[in-house]
């Protein structure tokens, strides 16, 4: 155990590397520098003014010595290390940090689709332990089949092949592999801002300058293109998409020739959310030349659209249909490839080949977990909750005029704050004042693009819940003045 003067040693330390830290970035952020401005696109930014602010009037000296041994042997990396708090515990729509504050937690990493430490997933997890941790490769298990049965059975069309592997990003890569090996092809269509991962190959086909610039050479073929959302539409579309962005897919498909697949996250979860035509256009362009069509549910699948699959609002199935996060039950770490019957052609290759690609503690987790939303009726509710939420929030815009525009589906929703509405100029500081005011009131959410608070909560939020959400996003938004 560590003395108490070393403790503080390494809280020093910490601390004198971090303003230094923090001071050169924020000095390129107000000269403009673009890759600095680029941070704050899939998340808030860890070392700014703000986050100091923050720190220096939340955190008490037992909070501050553990975030200084964490700050001490782990990678620093934009958005996480350093950390934000330190956490006691979670269950349901709630997490407690060190010092004993309860938070709704409106972010949960898009992983908490029936809250946290759900009764019934903790159970079977308890239950697989206690009999089969661990399965080697070469061997399979019951509950590994059984929820590969399960999704297959749930997903729509013939995407009837499954593969396990413990995160999204792999799920993603696979995906690219089978895409190559099927159509014989490598090169890719995907959309600028989008976000599929955070490995080599998943960050060639994102379109996020945070993760992408500085790299090196990243997977060629990649083609990115305008991603659909009305709201900052390159096309000119001004708030109502007239679907030149699916169109403009189309154009790079004729004029390409050979690309292997168009990678989509059917809804971005900032949110984007496209117009009801859109992949139904880019579905038949697919079709037209060739190409199959890959949605990337990771964060929006599994219900949390108020559907089991975000892809069945728009009656389109595609070729490959990826999922992760909630899939897992909000404890264990697990995604999935769904890919139609006439897929099963990479038998000669290795497709996955990961240690835990048939975790039987995991699939237990994912098999709990969707009978938990069957069981209970979820996506029912998420789109009952996620209706009188949206409501809420408009109504809200109403009254504040930093918010440009409110967007959602189901439990899907954001919060656009702008400094003026006609031109849109991104209230960036606004934003970042509202998410640190809001977790002094007890409220946990996520600001992507630097401007839109993102707000994801458990399928299981109850309205009591979603109320006081509301109630502290108006006394912030009118605490801006």
């Amino acid at each position: 155990m560590r003395e108490p003067g070393n403790w503080m040693s390494v809280g020093q330390k910490f601390e004198a590397m971090r303003q230094d830290i923090d001071l050169k970035a924020e000095t390129k952020m107000r000269e403009g520098d673009p890759q600095a401005e680029s941070l704050r696109s899939e998340g808030d930014v860890n070392f700014s003014a703000s986050r100091r602010a923050w720190a220096d009037s939340h955190l008490d000296e037992e909070t501050r010595q553990l975030l200084a041994e964490d700050a001490r042997y782990f990678l620093h990396q934009s958005l996480s290390t350093p950390c934000l708090g330190v956490l006691r515990s979670c269950r349901g729509a709630t997490v407690t940090d060190w010092q004993g504050r309860d938070l709704l937690d409106f972010h949960g990493n898009a992983a908490h689709q029936v809250g946290f430490a759900h009764p019934k997933v903790i159970e079977a997890i308890a239950a697989q332990l206690a009999s089969l941790p661990f399965c080697p490769r070469r061997y399979t298990n019951l509950p590994a089949i059984r929820l590969a049965k399960k999704l297959s059975e749930l997903a729509p069309g013939d995407l009837n092949r499954v593969l396990f592997v413990p995160g999204g990003a792999e799920a993603i890569g696979m995906a690219i592999k089978l895409a190559r090996v099927a159509t014989g092809r490598h090169k890719m269509i995907s959309m600028w801002d989008a976000f599929h991962g955070a490995s080599l190959d998943a960050i060639s086909i994102s379109g996020e300058a945070m993760f992408r610039r500085g790299i090196g050479p990243l997977l060629p073929g990649c083609e990115h293109v305008p991603p659909a959302d009305p709201s900052h539409c390159p096309f000119g579309c001004q708030g109502t998409c007239s679907l030149k962005c699916a169109d403009y897919i189309e154009y790079v498909l004729e004029k390409e020739g050979d690309v292997a697949a168009v990678v989509g996250e059917t809804i971005r979860n900032v949110p984007f959310i496209p117009p009801p035509e859109y992949w139904t256009k880019v579905r038949a362009a697919c079709d037209k030349h060739g190409t199959l069509l890959i949605l990337d549910e990771i964060p929006t699948g599994l219900g949390r659209s108020g559907r089991m699959f975000a892809c069945e609002h728009y009656g389109v199935v595609p070729d490959m249909l990826v999922l992760g996060k909630g899939l897992g039950g909000g404890v264990m770490p697990l995604a999935a490839l769904l890919a139609r019957e006439g897929l099963n052609v990479g038998a000669h290759q290795a497709l996955g080949h990961y240690t835990h690609e048939k975790s039987p503690v995991a699939c237990a987790a994912g098999l709990a977990t969707l009978e938990c939303i069957e069981n209970e009726h979820l996506l029912e509710h998420a789109w009952a909750m996620g209706d009188y939420a949206l409501k809420g929030l408009r109504e809200l815009a109403t009254r504040h005029e930093v918010v440009g525009n409110v967007r959602g589906l189901g439990l899907i929703m954001g919060v656009e704050l702008v400094r003026d509405r006609q031109p849109r100029e991104r209230a960036v500081e606004q934003a970042e004042r509202v998410m640190y005011r809001a977790l002094a009131l007890g409220l946990n959410f996520k600001v992507t693009m630097g401007n839109i608070l993102t707000l994801t909560p458990p399928l299981t939020v109850t309205k009591g819940e979603l109320e006081k959400a509301l109630e502290i996003l108006d006394q912030c938004l009118f605490e801006l003045g």
